[in-house]
């Protein structure tokens, strides 16, 4: 049986069935909606880095619940509510969960390195690290299945699946064994662009389809999560050894992790929106 649309579908088929005499004010148009659907795939997201900034200078300082444990609470409230209301799929949140799991593991040993820390208290949390930082990752996870469906996201040139299943393997796995043996990241660099060095990904904004190189569009995604770093670290959410005496922002450098870290986001978002050839749509 086919899972029921999101409300966000019959408005965005009502905005694409809008018809303008002019290309001018057509193309003005697709400008527009172009950043409506990127907002809105970035909902979860942007709801939770808008909460870590409002806590961060309105949270009471002596509140009986610790602002770590509110903001668990709250991303929560969050997932349900989009649930609830249809803003977001069952495959959606089943995404979301993975996402969770496996940002939570590395959570886990990450502060154990002393990679970051999350420097305020809190009960809900798993050793060092507070639950509600495994959601940050899943909002990573959610944007990508969210703008994979809105956007009806075809590719050209795809590689043979197995290629970045294995990819995204190694990936997580370096990110664990790079602090006990050499640092593979920039052979897995070489990797991603080799694998993926012909794939385009096609996407309708409005009525015309465009075309983008893959690669190019995980860099995008990878500077979009960068600045939103700085701002979750200037909010608090966690910090660098770097911002322990005083924050700074974050170095360029954390751009090359969130780019690996977008080929484990695609391939696990792969699982829920099959591939399909240049001759065929992905379900919107």
């Amino acid at each position: 049986m086919a899972e029921r649309r999101t409300r966000f579908a019959g408005v965005r088929d009502r905005l694409e069935g809008l018809r303008f005499a002019s290309p001018l004010h057509a193309g003005l148009f697709e400008f527009l909606l172009f950043g409506f659907k990127q907002a809105w795939a970035c909902l979860f997201g942007g709801l939770i880095l808008a909460l870590l900034l409002l806590t961060h200078f309105f949270y009471p300082a002596d509140a009986a619940l610790a602002r770590y444990d509110f903001l668990t609470l709250v991303v929560l409230a969050i997932q349900v509510a989009l649930l609830a209301l249809r803003l977001e799929t069952l495959a959606e949140a089943r995404v979301i969960l993975a996402f969770h799991l496996v940002g939570t593991a590395m959570e886990l040993f990450k502060t154990s390195m002393g990679s970051w820390v999350y420097p305020e208290p809190g009960l809900l949390r798993i050793g060092d690290v507070p639950l509600f930082s495994g959601f940050m990752y899943a909002a990573v996870g959610s944007y990508i299945a969210r703008i994979w469906r809105i956007f009806g996201f075809r590719f050209t040139g795809y590689p043979p699946a197995w290629q970045p299943t294995v990819l995204a393997v190694a990936i997580y796995v370096n990110f664990f064994t790079h602090h006990f043996v050499a640092d593979a990241r920039w052979l897995l660099f070489a990797a991603c662009g080799w694998i993926f060095r012909r794939t385009m990904v096609r996407f309708t904004v409005f009525r015309t389809e465009r075309a983008m190189p893959l690669l190019v569009g995980f860099l995008l995604v990878a500077l979009f999560i960068w600045f939103a770093e700085n701002l979750a670290t200037f909010a608090n959410a966690w910090r660098y050894p770097l911002q322990s005496a005083a924050w700074t922002m974050v170095p360029l450098a954390k751009l090359g992790a969130w780019y690996l870290l977008m080929i484990i986001s695609f391939v696990l978002v792969s699982r829920l929106h099959a591939i399909s050839p240049a001759t065929s749509r992905t379900s919107r």
